[in-house]
Parts: structure tokens; sequence; C-alpha cells
């Protein structure tokens, strides 16, 4: 708990969520029939999108793949180096933007404005109804990218096996977003990943 609380300063998360509301979500519904090998199998990059919007019980889903609390201890979904849980998962929506509190599974407004917006710098990125946005640590010797790969890894493995699309995408202003979020110097955006129905 004592890492979680100082893991959150370290993220500005304190500052940036004063103010905010706070989401929670329900709980996240995995469904254990679906084997690895068929998530594999079925992984696959989508780039054309509907607008049908992702509801919350799919959001759980997805955010508790990516980065969530899986034990009693507060160890997360992926693996981390020397467990520094380094990684911080933003969500924009039409609802505005939000950091995921995995501790308990809930969403905290950062911002009441979508930066979906900020996202659309290519044409099939138009329709796109959530964007995961993967913040870490400028530091030379952090292990966020991999982190960050690792999150992206598991959304696309449980959306490949749940009707839902992903992409994940660099091009795109870093600088504008990380300014957008407020995020300390000593903080990078990493990666996003769209996240969608795919289109019929």
């Amino acid at each position: 708990m004592k890492k979680t609380m100082m893991l959150s300063a370290a993220f500005g998360v304190m500052s940036s969520v004063a103010m905010a509301d706070m989401i929670e979500l329900p709980a996240p519904q995995i469904n254990e029939d679906v084997t690895l090998y068929q998530a594999l199998q079925d992984r696959h990059a989508v780039r054309d999108f509907s607008k049908r919007p992702i509801d919350r019980q799919i959001l759980s889903n997805i955010l508790w793949v990516a980065y969530g609390v899986n034990r009693e201890d507060g160890r997360r979904t992926i693996p981390t180096a020397k467990n520094e849980q380094d990684l911080a998962v933003y969500v924009t929506n039409s609802e505005g933007t939000f950091l995921y509190n995995a501790t308990e599974n809930a969403l905290d407004k950062v911002l009441d404005q979508s930066l979906l917006p900020m996202f659309q710098t290519q044409d099939y990125m138009q329709n796109v109804p959530l964007v995961l946005i993967y913040v870490g640590s400028t530091a030379e010797t952090n292990f966020a990218f991999m982190h960050a790969g690792s999150a992206y890894q598991n959304v696309d493995l449980y959306a490949s096996t749940n009707n839902i699309g992903t992409v994940v995408r660099a091009w795109f202003d870093k600088k504008a977003v990380a300014e957008a979020l407020k995020l300390p110097n000593n903080q990078q955006v990493l990666v996003s990943q769209a996240v969608g129905y795919e289109a019929e």
C-alpha cells in the first residue's frame, strides 16, 4: 500500500485528481474458457472501426488485463522489472480523460475534455471511441517501454477473443498529449492503443 501511494505521488496523481471525480468500474469479468492459443490465433490489428462506444464493463475488463491487480499483495497482470509498477494507463473517450486506478478498479477523471481529436492523425481513427495512453518514466534506466508492451499485448489478446478491435499507435503528438495531461517532467507518453468495435 505504501509503495502504491508513493507511485501515485510520482505520477502526479494527487495534484491531477484532487478536483476530479472517481468513477467506479464494475468488477472485471474474464472468460476463463478462452485459451491462450485461441487468443494468439485470433490476434490481429484493426484499422476499420465503428463508432459504437465501449461500455464500462468491457472497459473494466480491458483495463484489468492491461494493468489490473491480480493478487492480494498488489501485483499486476503484467510483469514489471523489480516490481516497480512504473506504468500509468490513461483512458480518453467521449466522457473525458481518466487515469486508471487499479487499486480501486476505478477511473479518476483528470480532464473534462476528450483527447480523442489529438489521436486522429490518420483517417481510420475518426470513428475510434476510446484510446488508451501508456505513460512511464523518462529515466534512461527505466523499463517503462517494456511494461507498456506487456500491457498493450494483454489488451490485444483480450480484444481478439471478444470481438473488439485494437491497434497500437505511435503516430501522434506525444509532447502535446503530455502537456494536455499535465505530466511532470519525469514522465513521458510512451505509446497509445486505439480500442473499439470493428466496422461491419
